[in-house]
């Protein structure tokens, strides 16, 4: 499937031809197939799990705080070692589609296997599993944005990634409410993602071709696939550290949400997660709104950047609704504050990504190293969640309203950094 690398630059040879009718909306699909099966278990189907197999509440935490951290270790790994690979892969199926259907496969297998498992774990290994499969999948599915789509068409492209993403969170909340099994809220999201990537990936017209390589693929290179040297392309790396800022804002909330209701608002798990629902409908309803409408506008007018400090504003707004939030009601409006943020920019930083691509030779692999700031918070904001809660709970703050502040003041850093990038306005 795969050939080695070579040091001497790689030709590849794009499909002639105007971009398919089938290529938007079958993306859109299938991004929000993946994320429907990876999220869902972040927001909602994880925490209840372990709580179900877990003695009490202290050792839930620990587990998810656990399962989460190393889980996104893979997703750092394998999003853009595969994105490496896809580069390279000289398959008379294409470059990326053989990456998008095997990774489909395995993440629905190993979904399974977390709705299935008795003990922490299993949830364990079946989520490092999961992470690296569908994150694989992703940078294959992401790397085509940057085949396929002229730049002056790629905001358009990148909203409708970063509102699929949202109805993914959406769907996979609403579906939990009808689904009271461990294994059919982990099952069937997993499923609906596994159809919808193969639709993408039988419809898209991947002839890509690399011209055969003449040394092997190695160590350093095997390295190079999860680093870049940001002196040599600082634009990528002011662009990375915004990601990894705003996204590192945004993480915690995915994950503690629901621990956050039961706790501060004492609301049972029936009642926690239909006010996940109706938190991610605020955000997804803003998102509708803001991620097309920032895409749209970035294309017309040709700026990025300020969509993204203008998310990062609304962002910490959202934040600090939620830190304070004195009922679940404004725990609601907070949600539709983030939304409102993350949506614009979602809809524009993958867009402003792949014009700063260090290699245009190695698009999947660049961009599943920006995919490293958006997994990586998804590590370290469990990581630290126990400690700045418990710090939180010691003072007249709070736990949860300190951890807030702290993504507040990271997601403010990362929009304010963007202006660092010179190459794009």
């Amino acid at each position: 499937m795969t050939e080695p690398s070579t040091t001497t630059p790689l030709t590849r040879t794009v499909p002639a031809g105007p971009v398919s009718p089938a290529y938007l909306p079958t993306l859109g699909l299938a991004n929000f197939g993946v994320y429907l099966a990876l999220l869902t278990p972040v927001f909602v189907s994880l925490a209840f799990k372990l709580e179900h197999i877990t003695a009490n509440r202290g050792e839930s935490v620990a587990a998810l705080s656990l399962v989460m951290g190393v889980g996104t270790l893979f997703a750092i790994i394998f999003n853009p070692l595969v994105g490496r690979l896809s580069d390279r892969t000289m398959s008379r199926f294409g470059m990326r589609r053989p990456w998008l259907i095997l990774g489909a496969v395995v993440g629905f297998a190993a979904l399974v296997t977390i709705g299935l498992a008795s003990e922490v774990w299993m949830v364990l290994v079946g989520w490092c599993v999961a992470q690296a499969a569908l994150n694989g999948t992703l940078a294959a599915l992401n790397a085509t944005i940057a085949d396929r789509m002229p730049v002056w068409k790629r905001g358009l492209a990148s909203g409708i990634i970063g509102i699929t993403t949202s109805l993914g969170i959406l769907g996979g909340t609403f579906a939990v409410n009808f689904l009271d099994s461990d294994l059919s809220r982990f099952a069937v999201p997993a499923l609906i993602g596994l159809v919808l990537t193969v639709l993408f990936a039988m419809l898209l017209k991947d002839g890509m071709r690399l011209t055969p390589p003449s040394t092997s693929y190695g160590w350093k290179d095997f390295a190079g696939s999860f680093v870049f040297n940001p002196r040599k392309n600082p634009d990528f790396g002011w662009t990375w550290l915004t990601t990894f800022l705003v996204m590192f804002g945004y993480a915690g909330i995915a994950t503690y949400l629901p621990l956050y209701l039961t706790d501060k608002f004492l609301l049972t798990e029936a009642e926690a997660i239909t006010a996940v629902l109706i938190c991610n409908l605020a955000a997804v309803g803003a998102q509708a709104i803001s991620g097309p409408l920032a895409g749209y506008l970035s294309d017309k007018l040709g700026r990025r950047k300020p969509f993204v400090l203008a998310a990062g504003i609304i962002m910490v707004a959202g934040l600090v609704v939620l830190a304070f939030a004195p009922t679940v009601e404004m725990v609601i409006v907070g949600q539709g504050l983030i939304g409102l943020g993350i949506g614009s920019f979602l809809s524009v930083s993958l867009a402003l990504a792949t014009q700063v691509l260090p290699d245009v030779e190695d698009t999947a692999k660049d961009l599943g190293v920006i995919n490293i700031a958006n997994a990586l918070p998804q590590s370290i904001a469990p990581a630290i969640a126990p400690g700045v809660i418990a710090l939180g709970a010691a003072t007249a703050i709070g736990g949860y309203s300190l951890f807030y502040l702290v993504g507040a003041a990271a997601a403010l850093a990362g929009a304010v950094l963007i202006f660092r990038v010179k190459s794009t306005k």
